[in-house]
């Protein structure tokens, strides 16, 4: 009797139920079933779906035989088919099966990539997008053509009624992405046809379909096993059809619910069935996690009712009972209205407890709590899935407070790593023109000479840090010799590395990237391209340069950034072997077939788990249904199913915070329908926040009595100081300013690229004047000079010289039309002393009024004090300056001073134009504040009375005792003011 053809055999397909644990109760299924006493698994072929499943599988192989004592044998062969994202390329360990002298090579990802920009830019245009929107665009176009591939779809479809009837109903925007789409598609194949080469998407399908005709034609000799396959794209489900129906084949899947009613089953939809008019149909459960590999069965032509149970379960399987529990609390809606009369058995989710945290941190410090409890058990295994990578980071910097090493197998992106970072900063530097926040980040970075001479760089950098504080200078590496003009040697040398960056003109791809390699050796050697993080920007650099310069991109060195930085969060940097061995953190797809003891599933919140679904930017969502491509919805129900699957374990914790960095968080989908399956009663007793308030009180300290408002009180000779004339209100006003400035020597240190502060402002301006004064001339002119000098940006020129402008022009003016009174004084030195105590300042203008007595003047950029202020004693500067010329202490100029003005250079009040004078007493209009009379009297009085009191005597310099005051917030840390303020005696 002849041997059954493939299509007559009867499809060997399995399931492994969540609570079993697949990977290990694949491995305790497969050893009996295929090990040979000779030659172990070796004959075996394994298909599985990627890299980290073959790991995993692995180390289910060594948990197997470690836990029977038994003596190792040969593994199975392990073959990765790839998964809905694709991530894995298969040609290679298909070549054996002869597919490799059959199909095309694929062409190189990022060559496509750059190639679809330049092609988008020439259809496009004078309206293409420029720079990294370009080649973001084009990104996109690679994505969207994949998604199309994956399920088959020819560009030909694009052209059937069922797409061309809908673009009367699609907007503007849709019809034109559709079209350029179209175009660059057309284009894109006609190259890749003349090249010899084809998409990989297009390629791993045609392997698919090759190794099911040849398998079906010709079955292997040695057992095939596809486990953990869950991608129901097309060739994928021909390739499962094929292995399921070989003599010494089977097909594993992960979760498929056999228990499930046959009409919850009919309730999920079409779901690609062969009479379905199309693939998902418009009332398809298409967010429920069975929905995929309903669609995956009909694909693969086998009914649910084939489908047999795994015949072993692994080493850390959970309870049975879990399985009915993960089925009810997913029940499509419909299904889902018998809640109300389930058993209690049919809801019982014991080992499963729920813990809800106030926000992220306090989420990832409780997780961490329970990781450490774990741990403490012997041989126990916990692992921590999440989508959510700042959580994941979160917890790994939590648990080394208990020297707990922990991997994110997931990875960081290349961009977040140290070598990455440099990469970027380079081109930064280059971009904005030697800006300070990427210089000096780049120069303090630390693998610049981390293997020579490090300590003695850092400390010429540092001082150039300090240097450099304050405003932006005027772009480029010339500007800033000033800066460094105490360390000119290391300076040139870092110009010497840096001055090919700083060209402006548009480059290749290629070239740029050749610039920065060049400087980031200089810089740090061979230490950028050490560990795992330099050996991936090695590799992304190597590939991506060759690329461009196959196809000529050009850029503009301040698009480079945005590219670079765009290209290398696709790449993620992968830890190595070295984290703690019964610990691991898991995204979604690293978790997929993985099994612990205690399973944490963290960061339950929409939008993150699952995560917000993503419209495809260039077809429209209609467009994509009637093709019968996926849509966002579908990866909700993957999303689910990977939940579904982490259910099964022993213990599982689900964790959620109620606030995320932006606000607020909602309740993710799933946690809802735990809380709504078990009710109010049963989920009181799921609740577990006893790790919440562990991780509250740890880092609570003892209640301590607030902080009182200081009062320093130093010695008699630590009181000794001078006092300026600009120092005394800060004394009177907030006496603690006075001795943190004046006392302690502390001083607030400016940001780099900080905003022009008032007193860059009116040193500009006091400067501006003083030579106007005293030269004449165009004072404009001036400006331009000063400015100059002072290497401003030109974007800060731009936007603060023409109000500069307007202002010293109405002093022009004023000045110009003054009759009978003269400027006799500008900028001159003042002192006189006190009780032996010197007070000093500078007087920045004094007139001679017609009637022989003096005018204090003093320039303002912005609003000048009020006549309140000036009564409660907070702005004697005019005051002070009139006693010292009073008193002789201004060279050259005496007489009874009776005049007191600031001239401001800003916007007038209540009119238009800039620059206007105001006296801040009782003059005029004015109903309050001192007369002129008592203006100097008063200034003696406070001046006296501050020096015995605090210069000379032993008063306290209390911190902020007028609330009122308008000073400057420099020193309210260090007074510890949110401790007290409110809380005074």
């Amino acid at each position: 009797m002849s041997e059954p053809s493939s299509l007559e055999r009867a499809p060997k397909v399995y399931s492994i139920a969540a609570h079993r644990g697949f990977a290990d109760a694949l491995v305790a299924g497969l050893v009996p079933r295929y090990a040979d006493p000779e030659v172990g698994l070796a004959r075996l072929t394994l298909l599985l779906p990627s890299s980290r499943a073959a790991r995993t599988v692995s180390e289910a192989f060594i948990r197997h035989f470690g836990a029977a004592e038994a003596p190792g044998l040969l593994m199975p062969r392990m073959a990765v088919v790839g998964d809905l994202d694709l991530d894995e390329t298969l040609g290679a360990l298909l070549d054996p099966l002869g597919a490799g002298s059959e199909i095309p090579p694929a062409v190189d990802p990022t060559r496509r990539w750059l190639r679809l920009a330049r092609i988008i830019a020439e259809e496009r245009g004078a309206e293409a997008p420029k720079g990294s929107a370009l080649l973001r665009l084009a990104f996109e176009m690679g994505r969207t053509m994949d998604r199309l591939l994956v399920e088959e779809i020819g560009p030909e479809e694009l052209l059937q009624e069922r797409v061309i009837g809908l673009l009367g109903d699609l907007s503007e925007h849709w019809r034109g992405s559709l079209h350029l789409f179209m175009r660059v598609q057309a284009r894109w194949l006609d190259e890749l046809m003349a090249r010899g080469e084809l998409d990989p998407a297009d390629r791993r399908n045609r392997l698919f379909r090759h190794a099911a005709r040849s398998w079906r034609r010709d079955p292997p000799a040695t057992p095939v096993v596809a486990a953990g396959v869950t991608s129901a794209a097309k060739g994928v489900a021909a390739l499962l059809r094929a292995v399921a129906r070989l003599p010494q084949g089977a097909v594993v899947l992960p979760d498929l619910d056999l228990s499930m009613d046959d009409a919850v089953w009919e309730e999920l939809g079409s779901a690609g069935a062969p009479d379905a008019e199309t693939p998902f149909g418009r009332d398809d459960a298409v967010t429920h996690p069975q929905y995929h590999l309903k669609l995956l069965l009909n694909r693969m032509g086998v009914a649910r009712g084939e489908v047999q149970h795994w015949h072993r379960a692994g080493l850390g399987k959970g309870p049975p009972e879990r399985s009915h529990a993960i089925s009810s609390l997913f029940l499509p809606p419909e299904a889902s209205k018998s809640w109300v009369d389930l058993p209690a058995e049919r809801r019982r989710l014991s080992g499963v407890r729920l813990m809800q945290s106030a926000n992220p941190e306090e989420e990832a410090q409780a997780i961490a709590l329970l990781v450490r409890e774990t741990l403490e058990e012997k041989e126990k295994r916990v692992a921590l899935v999440t989508p959510d990578r700042g959580l994941a980071a979160r917890v790994v910097q939590h648990l080394r407070r208990w020297h707990v090493v922990a991997d994110d197998s997931a990875g960081r992106p290349l961009s977040q790593t140290a070598a990455g970072r440099l990469f970027l900063l380079l081109a930064e530097v280059g971009a904005e023109q030697a800006a300070p926040v990427p210089l000096v980040a780049l120069l303090e970075h630390p693998l610049v000479r981390r293997e020579q001479d490090r300590a003695e760089w850092l400390e010429h950098a540092r001082a150039f840090e300090l240097k450099l504080r304050g405003p932006r200078p005027a772009p480029g590496l010339a500007a800033l010799r000033p800066y460094a003009r105490r360390h000119f040697d290391w300076w040139e040398e870092v110009e010497a590395i840096l001055a090919p960056l700083m060209a402006a003109e548009e480059a290749s791809l290629a070239d740029l990237l050749d610039r920065l390699v060049i400087a980031g050796e200089a810089l740090c050697g061979d230490a950028l391209w050490e560990h795992e993080d330099g050996r991936a920007l090695a590799s992304f650099v190597e590939e991506l340069r060759q690329q461009a310069r196959e196809v000529g991109l050009p850029l503009a060195p301040d698009d480079l950034p945005a590219v670079l930085r765009d290209a290398m969060d696709r790449v993620a940097v992968r830890p190595p072997y070295g984290g703690h061995s019964r610990l691991a953190i898991y995204g979604l797809l690293e978790s997929r077939m993985t099994r612990s003891d205690l399973v944490i599933c963290a960061g339950l919140n929409e939008g993150t788990w699952p995560a917000a679904p993503a419209a495809d930017p260039l077809l429209a969502p209609a467009v994509l249904r009637a093709l019968g491509v996926p849509d966002a919805d579908f990866r909700i129900g993957l999303a689910a199913h990977d939940l579904a699957g982490a259910l099964g374990a022993p213990e599982v914790v689900l964790s959620r915070a109620e606030r995320d960095p932006s606000g607020p968080a909602i309740a993710s989908r799933f946690w809802l329908r735990v809380g709504a399956l078990l009710g109010d009663d049963l989920a009181e007793r799921h609740v577990d926040q006893g790790p919440v308030l562990l991780a509250r009180a740890l880092d609570d300290a003892r209640p301590v009595p607030p902080h009182p408002q200081p009062a320093p009180r130093p010695t008699a000779e630590q009181r000794r100081v001078d006092v300026s004339v600009t120092a005394l209100d800060n004394l009177i006003g907030d006496p603690f300013q006075f001795y943190a400035a004046r006392i302690l020597r502390l001083r607030a240190l400016d940001a780099l690229d900080a905003e022009p502060s008032p007193a860059w402002q009116g040193t500009l301006a006091h400067e501006i004047l003083r030579r106007w004064h005293d030269e004449g001339g165009d004072i404009h002119a001036i400006a331009q000079e000063e400015l100059r000098a002072m290497n401003a940006h030109p974007l800060m020129r731009g936007l603060w010289q023409p109000r500069l402008f307007e202002g010293l022009r109405w002093v022009a003016e004023e000045v110009g039309a003054m009759q009978g009174r003269e400027v006799i004084a500008v900028e001159k030195d003042c002192e006189m002393r006190v009780d032996g105590v010197r007070i000093h300042g500078r007087a920045d203008r004094i007139d001679r009024l017609p009637d022989g007595t003096l005018a204090v003047v003093d320039y303002k950029t912005g609003a000048p004090p009020s006549a309140a202020e000036v009564a409660k004693g907070y702005r004697l500067q005019l005051g002070l300056v009139g006693l010292i010329v009073q008193a002789g202490g201004v060279a050259g100029v005496d007489g009874e001073v009776t005049g007191f003005e600031y001239w401001s250079l800003a916007k007038r009040r209540g009119g238009e134009g800039f620059g206007y004078a105001d006296t801040p007493l009782q003059v005029g209009n004015k109903r309050s504040g001192l007369s002129p009379e008592e203006f100097l009297p008063e200034t003696r009085h406070y001046l006296h009375d501050a020096i015995t009191g605090w210069i000379l005597g032993d008063r306290p310099f209390t911190a902020r005792p007028n609330p009122d005051f308008p000073g400057y917030n420099d020193y309210d840390q260090l007074m510890r003011l949110d401790e007290w303020m409110g809380r005074e005696e």
